[in-house]
Formats: C-alpha cells, sequence, structure tokens
C-alpha cells in the first residue's frame, strides 16, 4: 500500500514539473514571436494582416488590400480619374 501511495505522489510530482516547464516554454514562444505586420487598403482605409491581403503591383508599387472588391473598386476610381 505504502508503494502505491509513493508511485502515485512521484507522478503527481513529475506531472506537476513537466506542467510548470511547458507553460513557461509556451510563453516563450509567444513573446519570441514577431508581431503581425498590418497594411492599409487604399481604397477602404481599413488596416488588414499582410500576409492575408490581396496583392496589386500598380504604378510600380505594390499595394494591398483587403478584399478582391476593394481592388476592383480602386482600379475603376483610378481609370475614372485619368
Amino acid at each position: 500500500m505504502s508503494r502505491l501511495i509513493l508511485l502515485i505522489l512521484l507522478f503527481l510530482l513529475l506531472y506537476t514539473i513537466l506542467r510548470y516547464l511547458m507553460k513557461k516554454m509556451l510563453i516563450q514562444r509567444k513573446t519570441l514571436s514577431e508581431p503581425e505586420e498590418l497594411v492599409q487598403d487604399p481604397h477602404c482605409q481599413t488596416y488588414i494582416p499582410k500576409r492575408t491581403a490581396v496583392r496589386k503591383k500598380i504604378a510600380g508599387s505594390v499595394l494591398y488590400f483587403c478584399n478582391q472588391e476593394c481592388l476592383k473598386n480602386y482600379l475603376k476610381r483610378d481609370n475614372s480619374d485619368r
């Protein structure tokens, strides 16, 4: 019976140590990751993550749009201004 209690206590101790170490590793991983870069849509002026934005090279510069509709509206407005 005493072996069983000792085994359970040992298991709980190991579980607590591993849980603490895993939590510490997750916190370090979150702080090491870079914040996501945001870009502004030139048509609707909203900020969107650069990795999910629709990219279009216009007049030698890359512009970022929140969706295809904003891109189309921007191109229509740009063409009507000329």
